[in-house]
């Protein structure tokens, strides 16, 4: 009887650095690996709460701006009847909010009604306006102006001033 002989496959030549075991997956191998690993959760965690903390904060100033129950709640209010697909509304939202950045919280408050929604729809057809207009009200609630059409943020600001200065806050 002969004896079979089989082909005997060439062992791969390991590369230099590469740790003799294959690892199992899953499985760190030294305390380096773990250290290394441990930073980039930590800093990806970081980052999604960097991330996390602005969309909640915008969110919140989002739906203080939308909250129109405000109006009339002693606080002189800005509002802005707007609609969200329309660039020059954004436009002036963009500049409205630069110039109500050199007021303080509780002295002048933007608020904005949305047309898309129905609370916002009614109050523009209470004061029989449109999209891309600002109406000032008093502490108590009454409209004491209304402002239509894009403005610079400087004029925004002077015209906001004056008002403070003619309307009672309670």
């Amino acid at each position: 009887m002969k004896r079979q002989i089989r082909a005997v496959k060439p062992k791969k030549k390991q590369q230099a650095g590469s740790p003799a075991k294959a690892k199992a997956p899953g499985k760190m191998t030294s305390r380096r690996e773990f250290f290394a690993k441990l930073s980039n959760v930590a800093l990806i965690t970081a980052a999604g709460g960097g991330v996390g903390w602005f969309f909640i904060d915008e969110v919140c100033a989002t739906t203080r701006e939308n909250d129109l129950t405000r109006i009339g709640n002693g606080i002189p209010a800005v509002v802005q009847i707007h609609d969200p697909e329309c660039p020059r509304c954004r436009a002036l939202q963009r500049e409205a909010r630069d110039a109500m950045s050199n007021f303080k919280e509780n002295e002048l408050q933007y608020l904005v009604a949305n047309v898309r929604l129905a609370k916002g729809r009614q109050l523009a057809t209470r004061h029989g306006v449109g999209h891309v207009t600002l109406l000032l009200f008093d502490g108590k609630g009454n409209r004491r102006g209304i402002l239509a059409g894009p403005n610079t943020s400087d004029y925004l600001e002077s015209v906001f001033r004056n008002h403070l200065v003619r309307v009672p806050r309670k």
